[in-house]
């Protein structure tokens, strides 16, 4: 038998008491953390154990890892929409402009958060959230890269797996401090927007990040 509350619509269900909320909170602030420095092979009891709550609360809250996941990545999810709204309205004046910020600052979110990349691209195809986030940003993408190959800014032999593959690189970076990720990420976007390009123009380059210890440079010319 479904309880009472499962048949009423989801803004007159009863608001979790607080201390349900709470631990909510926690458990969302656990998984975000975890997942962003370590990926998705964070465990459900190691969420639970970061968050101080048992198993049992988490499993209440979110009774699958997909649910969790899907929860954890909303803000996201949102900021992923957001960039590509951007890069659209800056297309209406300069496609190739546009298209630069996109992967300018979607490198940027996915620097800072392993668990997102891996989420949005591979682990989760069966999610409706991430399916109409995969398929919104695509699309946007896709359009942007089209106008920018009509303006003659965009190689004419970029397909939408060059995307891919950009991702997947950039999730490899490492560095100390989430300022030395993102600095290492504006600079890997700004080569591949080079590599890219139809034209010969080659903007400088951002700053490098100190990535190697000084014994491994030590002696080398570049």
């Amino acid at each position: 038998m479904r309880k009472v509350t499962d048949e009423l619509p989801h803004n007159r269900r009863p608001a979790l008491r607080s201390d349900a909320q709470d631990n909510r909170a926690r458990i969302l602030a656990a998984a975000r953390a975890l997942f962003a420095a370590d990926g998705l092979r964070v465990s459900m009891r190691e969420v639970a154990r970061h968050a101080g709550v048992g198993p049992a609360t988490l499993y209440r809250r979110f009774p699958t890892k997909q649910a969790l996941v899907d929860a954890a990545f909303a803000n996201e999810r949102r900021a992923c929409h957001a960039i590509v709204d951007e890069g659209r309205a800056e297309a209406e004046t300069d496609p190739w402009r546009g298209l630069c910020l996109v992967i300018e600052k979607v490198c940027e979110v996915n620097a800072l958060n392993h668990g997102f990349t891996e989420a949005f691209l591979f682990a989760h195809p069966d999610s409706p959230e991430f399916i109409a986030s995969r398929t919104y940003t695509v699309n946007a993408i896709a359009g942007l890269a089209r106008r920018a190959k009509e303006a003659g800014r965009l190689r004419a032999d970029f397909v939408l797996d060059d995307l891919l593959i950009m991702l997947m690189a950039n999730q490899g970076i490492r560095a100390a401090s989430p300022a030395d990720r993102v600095a290492a990420s504006r600079r890997f976007a700004a080569l591949i927007i080079q590599a890219i390009q139809a034209s010969g123009e080659r903007s400088p380059l951002p700053p490098a990040p100190r990535l190697a210890t000084a014994a491994l440079l030590k002696n080398q010319k570049l």
